[in-house]
């Protein structure tokens, strides 16, 4: 069965201050009961760089991800290993009580993988398919094999195109075509228009093979910012499938972050995007969530989505006494992220929660009072006091050493008087 997981409590019709896009109109695909289009919310998404041959330490790390809010997450299926895997996958992921779907990411042989392996295709919730890399001399046959295998088993499938393994026979024709042309246009501009090409004629021959049109989805993915937000401007312009929106190696660290929120927000703003994921290189050693964690926060900033309540927080400056507001402003952040999944469930709405931590009259006070909680701690040279604002108003002023201790028991108690339980049903007695 279908799941709206839409997590924003509060309709937009209740935050006048909120101006959201409108979504460009799409069909709803179901992804393994994880519904993708603008009649649902955009859908988070991930994947594992684990080898999945690995059942252990791949459902480990889809468990992470999922942990983290990835709402699909999407595995390499790439050798008889991998794909024998599959079924071991779905029952340690049951067994841990993870429900996300899972998505096979095939090239070069998921026509062969897909055929040979019936339990394998059957467990996937989605198919991805690279038309640049389905083969050169054969490759409508084995694209329309993924398709025939995805329509047996009522498969969605995103047909996912990179410029970096672009379909060089399609690019090859529009560069000889451009230059024969009497008014060429840039290389750029044939590279944009065969990425585009490439998805929309891939989409069409799954729909002559049998495929359903809400079945499928497309992506269609650079690593260039500009480049990114101009392929998916003309993909949107010239069909109404759900996108799958990413900036393909984005990078690592601040890097990667920057160039993704920059694309995406771009892409977001005008409505496009149905499912986004930010494909970050991660440092070594490090939780492959972050990537889901900026996701996340790149459709919330944006208004989009809420999925932890937000810290607004000052730089600071020369006017700030110590490091104690920073060290507050993380300590509230992190309590706020541990108590999400308690809150989640217990509070309904609370995602949508908004706490300042400022460190200094100047801003502090104004700051405070436009969020349902805030705290203006003394900087240099004005009084040890901290007020308390809550929901624009001034509630208490706090002084000492407990600031921090008293601040989170305003919190929690802002959280169980503004988002109360959803009373359970209970059976009437007998």
């Amino acid at each position: 069965m279908a799941r709206d997981l839409n997590v924003v409590a509060r309709p937009a019709a209740d935050r006048p201050d909120l101006l959201r896009p409108k979504r460009r109109s799409t069909p709803s695909a179901d992804v393994g009961g994880v519904l993708v289009g603008s009649a649902h919310p955009i859908v988070v998404q991930s994947m594992t760089n684990t080898d999945t041959a690995d059942a252990a330490s791949t459902a480990a790390q889809v468990a992470s991800l999922a942990a983290a809010g990835s709402q699909l997450v999407r595995v390499t299926v790439n050798t008889d290993a991998a794909a024998k895997a599959l079924p071991e996958l779905a029952t340690r992921l049951a067994d841990l009580g993870v429900m996300v779907p899972i998505v096979g990411d095939f090239h070069y042989n998921g026509h062969k993988l897909l055929a040979a392996y019936p339990p394998a295709a059957a467990m996937l919730a989605k198919y991805r398919i690279n038309p640049g890399n389905v083969g050169t001399k054969h490759r409508d046959e084995n694209f329309q094999t993924i398709v025939k295998i995805a329509v047996d088993n009522g498969k969605p499938v995103r047909i996912g195109v990179n410029w970096g393994s672009l379909d060089q026979d399609l690019l090859t024709r529009l560069m000889e075509e451009n230059a024969a042309s009497s008014a060429p246009t840039s290389a750029r501009a044939v590279t944009i228009e065969a990425i585009v090409r490439s998805a929309l004629q891939s989409a069409e021959l799954a729909e002559a093979t049998g495929l359903g049109h809400d079945r499928i989805l497309l992506s269609a993915k650079t690593s260039n910012v500009r480049d990114l937000i101009d392929v998916y401007r003309e993909l949107a312009g010239r069909c109404d499938y759900p996108l799958h929106l990413g900036l393909t190696e984005a990078g690592m660290g601040a890097k990667g972050i920057v160039a993704s929120a920059s694309a995406l927000g771009v892409l977001l703003n005008e409505g496009i995007g149905d499912t986004i994921r930010v494909s970050l290189t991660p440092e070594p050693g490090a939780d492959r969530a972050l990537e889901v964690e900026v996701a996340q926060q790149i459709l919330q900033s944006m208004g989009l989505r809420a999925f932890t309540p937000q810290v607004t927080s000052c730089p600071g400056c020369g006017r700030t006494t110590s490091s104690f507001f920073q060290e507050m402003a993380k300590e509230i952040q992190d309590y706020l992220r541990e108590q999400m999944p308690r809150w989640r469930g217990a509070h309904p709405g609370v995602e949508e929660l908004e706490v300042a931590v400022m460190g200094c009259v100047v801003n502090g006070p104004g700051e405070s009072k436009h969020a349902n909680l805030g705290i203006s701690l003394p900087g240099t040279f004005e009084e040890p006091v901290a007020p308390v604002f809550v929901d624009g108003a001034l509630r208490t002023t706090l002084r000492g050493d407990r600031i921090v201790a008293e601040f989170i028991e305003i919190l929690d108690a802002y959280v169980v008087q503004h988002y109360p339980a959803v009373p359970q049903e209970t059976s009437p007695a007998s």
